[in-house]
């Protein structure tokens, strides 16, 4: 088995909110891959004491633990007890009804001797490659059919977080697992896991340097490194997004590899 981690931030000022494990229990079979992407609040009073660095620890951590160790439980029930062990962990000090309360995407994936299970919630992408070399995206796109505009603002960026017709993260309402995007896969179908933050995901869907199947290709020879270094060389010869737009000029950005 292969495995290869690799997070950097999207700019020394600023700490990462990006958080990412592998775990291998310890029986021996099988493994979990989790990678978060906290979302970075807008400027102002988010109802959060802690920040989104702690966030995206608090509910890493409880993935990890619990994927690992509830083989029994299926991972939107596992997202679920998650963000609940969260909420509960600042429920006494932070106001978590509040809109921009500490919230990231999510990609889990677990697999076994016989299948691999995936959930996907926001706009980070997991690939699925089979032993014939197909590369399939498990992408939930609710956030790409936004309308740009209606982001432009805190106001009407916010009505659409956590809605119905809007997107959805992982914030303080359990009830969000549900609409994350599932599935399950015979394990003799997948022979590489690929996960990547949409800092990462760049590399295709901004820069457009090369489809999946070549951004996974691209990991397998040089690297996780070697993707988010080709990301911050895109984004330093654009640095005003005048080629190509984006959000931020640079983004924390994570690249978890395994192959099975």
């Amino acid at each position: 088995m292969r495995i290869e981690l690799a997070t950097t931030p999207g700019a020394a000022v600023r700490p990462n909110e990006d958080w990412t494990s592998v775990v291998l229990p310890a029986e021996g079979e099988g493994g979990v891959l989790v990678v978060l992407d906290g979302v970075t609040p807008p400027a102002g009073d988010d109802g959060c004491v802690h920040g989104v660095p702690w966030f995206t620890a608090r509910l890493g951590g409880a993935l990890a633990e619990l994927s690992g160790s509830r083989r029994d439980m299926p991972l939107a029930e596992i997202l679920a007890a998650s963000i609940a062990r969260t909420a509960d962990a600042h429920r006494e000090t932070c106001d978590l009804s509040h809109v921009r309360t500490p919230q990231a995407t999510v990609v889990l994936a677990r697999w076994g001797s016989d299948t691999v299970e995936h959930l996907v919630l926001s706009d980070s992408t997991l690939l699925l490659e089979s032993p014939d070399g197909e590369v399939r995206a498990v992408l939930d796109d609710r956030l790409d059919r936004v309308p740009r505009e209606a982001l432009r603002s805190v106001a009407t960026a916010d009505a659409l977080r956590n809605a119905e017709g809007g997107f959805f993260t992982a914030a303080a309402d359990p009830a969000v697992a549900a609409k994350a995007v599932k599935g399950r896969t015979p394990a003799a179908e997948v022979r590489t896991l690929l996960a990547l933050t949409d800092g990462a995901a760049r590399w295709v869907e901004v820069f457009r340097e090369g489809g999946w199947a070549d951004c996974l290709a691209l990991v397998r020879k040089n690297g996780a490194q070697e993707l988010i270094d080709r990301v911050r060389a895109s984004e330093s010869a654009d640095p005003d997004g005048v080629a190509f737009r984006r959000g931020k000029a640079s983004d924390d950005a994570t690249v978890t590899y395994v192959e099975l």
